[in-house]
């Protein structure tokens, strides 16, 4: 261990055990240090129920094999469980990940029986899905249209705070991170149609502002081009 300061700081929880790292230090003294902080308070966690672990190593980049090596460390003792072990530091790979997941992807078309339509990042679709059509994204999910088929958003991890959003909610299936619900009773009421979401355009052709609805709108007026600039 470190004479004067500590390498490896652990700090009880409610919600288990957090285990601050050094950001400056070489691995390998960090390792040793892990192996007898633990072994030296196993009398808190030799016994009971299962505690849970964070790792949190600061400015201090993990690689895969280090963190199989800190979880196999923190595992060799009874009723320890690594939750997560978080890194300010990302590789050029996780950032290209992260911004692909964050992006919206613009989508003018109807998804009808037997498409499937998947992106990564959000999806924003103007037309239907049709009974039978499929859209999933591994962020959030906004639909101008009316959602008759199956939507799956947050398709990436938990996803547990993606949302759907549709003018029209009728749903067969709906899936949200790894939740399902069903529409088996039919009891979701859909819209009026004079609430349906619609498009005003100028059509150049009679002179007149004509009101569409949006899809519709986009197809006659060719602009997906706006879209693409959201």
């Amino acid at each position: 261990m470190s004479a004067t300061q500590p390498l490896v700081t652990m700090k009880g929880r409610k919600d288990g055990l957090v285990l601050v790292m050094d950001e400056a230090c070489a691995y390998r003294d960090l390792v040793r240090e892990l192996k007898e902080k633990l072994a030296a308070n196993t009398n808190l966690y030799k016994e009971g129920p299962v505690i849970s672990v964070k790792v949190q190593a600061g400015n201090r980049y993990i690689s895969e094999v280090q963190r199989d090596q800190l979880k196999e460390i923190i595992h060799s003792f009874d009723h320890l469980k690594v939750e997560d072990i978080q890194s300010n530091v990302m590789t050029l790979e996780d950032i290209a990940k992260k911004k692909a997941q964050e992006k919206i992807v613009p989508i003018a078309r109807i998804i009808r029986s037997g498409q499937v339509l998947s992106v990564e990042g959000d999806l924003l679709l103007v037309g239907d899905v049709n009974p039978g059509g499929t859209v999933s994204a591994t962020g959030n999910i906004y639909i101008f249209g009316a959602l008759r088929g199956v939507a799956a958003a947050g398709s990436d991890g938990d996803g547990k705070d993606a949302v759907i959003v549709a003018s029209i909610m009728k749903p067969t299936q709906l899936k949200i991170g790894q939740v399902i619900s069903r529409n088996e009773n039919g009891s979701v009421e859909e819209m009026k149609e004079d609430h349906l979401l619609e498009c005003a355009y100028l059509d150049e052709k009679i002179g007149k502002i004509v009101i569409d609805r949006v899809h519709a709108a986009l197809k006659k007026r060719n602009l997906s081009l706006v879209l693409e600039k959201l």
